[in-house]
């Protein structure tokens, strides 16, 4: 049930990534619209366990689950399976041990493959509460291997330039999985200091990832010209990044799922834009709720209204809307610090009742 607080299971008394402090708190995933500070326990995926406490603090209390290992609280049996969105990020299974439907809640996931996290796992439910934050048919991903080569002959021509590359994305989950992608034999890697935090957390947990360096005044020299800048979309602009600069300047571009909206890198004023989401798109959305077997579904973090309206009329589900304070992955517009992105700034363009992403 939707409360001030998030969504809250009563048979568990328990809240699903609360948007304030909670007795105890289900987090999905370690993105700060979803893992927020100051719940007296904390309950996730054993993989996001370290990024929840590089986050929020070592100080704070947590409670880790394998994948598919259940758990009771209360009334409610609980589960966690993998959500394929970032690290350690889980879908919820819920079931009401007196009796009723199982509930799903995803979370915010992806279909494609990641080699950076446990890939999403179909999970059959009567009730499913789904993200939507690309719910519209515009959105539907290229293959992740052909827009890595576009990348990569991409930073091969701007090395050959002596122009730095500057790739903005998000500092946990798109950063490491652009990491992966890139090929080290063009040139010196460079994270900015939020990037690197957590990619040194994803190498902890055994992912394997190319060489970098944290990019700073002391590593700048080896970075200008043939380096490549994995940076959070703030650092557009910044004194910090001017200081990579190489002979020829930066070439920047934003990786994001919004960068398939033609004119979106002209608006952003950037060089580039490589359409690389870490959540699912149209077909996949369709695909997920459908695998799930599910006859009710909730929409949540989006486009809610566009996709209930479409499931109800075409596939003839029993839809409702999950209000929520957040709306998942942001336009790269939109600022991102150190300790996670701000939801202050919506374009004027991109305004909606549902304050879509």
């Amino acid at each position: 049930m939707p409360t001030d607080r998030g969504l809250y299971c009563p048979p568990g008394d328990f809240y699903i990534d609360p948007w304030r402090p909670v007795p105890r708190a289900v987090i999905t995933h370690a993105h700060s619209d979803h893992a927020t500070p100051g719940s007296q326990a904390y309950l996730a995926a054993a993989d996001c366990v370290p990024l929840l406490r590089l986050r929020l603090g070592t100080g704070i209390t947590t409670q880790a689950l394998r994948w598919g290992e259940t758990l009771t609280l209360g009334h409610a049996q609980l589960s966690l399976h993998p959500a394929g969105h970032v690290l350690g990020s889980a879908q919820v299974r819920l079931r009401d041990l007196r009796g009723g439907p199982i509930w799903l809640v995803t979370g915010d996931f992806k279909t494609q493959g990641d080699p950076t996290c446990t890939p999403f796992e179909t999970v059959h439910a009567d009730v499913l509460i789904t993200e939507s934050t690309f719910g519209l048919p515009i959105y539907r991903w290229p293959h992740p291997d052909s827009v890595f080569a576009e990348i990569n002959r991409w930073r091969h021509d701007n090395a050959a330039e002596g122009a730095t590359t500057i790739l903005l994305t998000y500092s946990l989950g798109k950063a490491q999985r652009v990491i992966a992608g890139l090929d080290p034999s063009i040139g010196p890697i460079g994270l900015h200091g939020a990037t690197h935090n957590c990619t040194e957390v994803y190498r902890a947990a055994g992912v394997a990832l190319p060489p970098t360096t944290h990019a700073n005044a002391d590593s700048a020299p080896s970075l200008r010209g043939s380096g490549t800048i994995i940076a959070p979309p703030s650092a557009l602009g910044s004194p910090w990044l001017r200081r990579f600069a190489g002979p020829s300047g930066v070439r920047a571009a934003f990786v994001s799922g919004w960068m398939c909206v033609r004119g979106r890198r002209r608006w952003q004023a950037v060089d580039r834009g490589f359409v690389l989401s870490d959540h699912v798109d149209w077909p996949g959305l369709l695909d997920a709720i459908e695998s799930s077997g599910a006859a009710r579904v909730g929409v949540t973090h989006g486009y809610t209204e566009t996709l209930a309206r479409w499931l109800r009329e075409q596939r003839g589900l029993d839809t409702f809307i999950v209000p929520t304070r957040f709306t998942g992955e942001r336009d790269p517009a939109r600022k991102e610090t150190d300790d996670g992105p701000h939801y202050d700034d919506l374009p004027l363009d991109e305004a909606s009742s549902e304050r879509e992403p």
